[in-house]
């Protein structure tokens, strides 16, 4: 039997293309908005509600995808949306427009997340799984490494032109839409009209098997100390990287991850999703304690090394474990489900690492997290590992 199908392929494509689109405004959006006048309190307030757009949308729209029996609309109009988004930021700078089209892009992303691993789930056995999602993760992540390094070399050469290279973002996010049209669901069932309420998937968590609950639990808890990777980058800048360095490091940890998730998601298939998924946890806590100690150039380049080797078994694998635990018409429910109180307790995570920054230095932020980490480890390791039968 064929393991990586053809939708497979053409979804990992998009991502592809999705996130290079991406990963390519990601280094040069707070200067953008700056260059505009947007504050540093503009800023946050702008990606604390794009986030929680995409947060509580990914469970709603992941509990309609089942309901409806479909996935393949969801996944066009969310990844339409993200695409549409990038070259509207260049055409007005007024804060209400800007505001309204990163949500926009956001609410993409809510769209299609849960719709999207549903099909990988489908297209998978729980025996291969995490050599799906790992797939699909690498070559999502290969986009971060293009993305980045596009845009490096086309600030290199046309300085502060920020707003064409939102214009030249838009070609691969239209890739990516074309790409999507060639996937088809597997159900004739035409799509539902009537919408389920807003907050219908938290229902979900109540009616949901415990030990989805349980692992779900834990990885939150971990997702609630686990601050964004801009404080790891101004770890690597207040020791003593040169802003060039910052990058090129950001560079390394996509290319690691993208290179690592495959083969680490064919490993975990033979010694199990649970196994993996705790290393990958410890490789983070060893991360973060390593970033308690200041260190040279290359010591950050090792502890990069080290968080996307702990990316690469940490994200597919955690959502083909979920998978696993549900059945197969609620898989989209329960993953985005998860991903909505991920993305809340994501939001929260970065304020509890800038109090602790600011109140006991860098040091401490790392430590306790780390300490957070390994405790989720010793959890996580005593639930069972079970797949649902339906």
């Amino acid at each position: 039997m064929k393991v990586i199908t053809r939708t497979i392929w053409i979804l990992s494509l998009v991502s592809l293309f999705t996130d290079t689109a991406s990963e390519m405004l990601y280094p040069i959006m707070p200067i953008y908005l700056q260059s505009i006048g947007f504050s540093v309190v503009l800023i946050g307030m702008l990606e604390g509600l794009a986030e929680a757009t995409a947060g509580f949308s990914k469970g709603y729209f992941g509990n309609w995808s089942d309901n409806s029996g479909r996935r393949v609309p969801f996944v066009q109009m969310g990844y339409a949306l993200s695409a549409i988004s990038k070259p509207l930021m260049a055409l007005f700078t007024a804060p209400l427009w800007i505001f309204g089209v990163r949500t926009i892009d956001r609410l993409g992303k809510g769209v299609r997340t849960a719709a999207r691993d549903a099909i990988l789930s489908d297209e998978s056995t729980p025996q291969n799984k995490g050599k799906i999602f790992g797939f699909h993760r690498s070559m999502d992540t290969v986009g971060a490494v293009l993305g980045p390094l596009a845009a490096l070399l086309y600030l290199q050469y046309h300085p502060q032109q920020y707003k064409t290279l939102f214009l030249i973002a838009f070609a691969p996010g239209v890739l990516a839409v074309i790409c999507t049209t060639l996937i088809k669901d597997k159900s004739n069932k035409p799509i539902q009209r009537e919408r389920v309420s807003f907050f219908a998937f938290l229902g979900y968590w109540k009616q949901s098997p415990a030990i989805y609950r349980k692992l779900a639990g834990g990885l939150l808890v971990f997702t609630l100390f686990n601050s964004s990777d801009v404080f790891l980058l101004l770890r690597a800048k207040s020791a003593g990287l040169n802003d060039q360095s910052v990058i090129l490091v950001y560079i390394f940890y996509n290319l690691v991850y993208a290179l690592a998730a495959f083969p680490i998601g064919i490993i975990a298939d033979r010694v199990g999703l649970k196994r993996m998924l705790l290393i990958g946890l410890v490789l983070f806590a060893l991360t973060y304690f390593g970033m308690a100690i200041p260190g040279s150039r290359y010591y950050y380049f090792v502890l990069f090394f080290t968080y996307g080797l702990y990316a690469a078994a940490t994200e597919g694998i955690s959502k083909a474990w979920i998978s696993n635990m549900v059945s197969k018409a609620q898989v989209a429910t329960a993953i985005g489900t998860f991903a909505a109180f991920q993305s809340i307790c994501a939001l929260l995570a970065s304020s509890i690492a800038g109090l602790l920054w600011y109140g006991f230095g860098p040091a401490a932020t790392f430590i306790t997290t780390g300490i957070i980490a390994i405790g989720v480890v010793i959890y996580l390791a005593r639930l069972p590992y079970l797949t649902s039968k339906v």
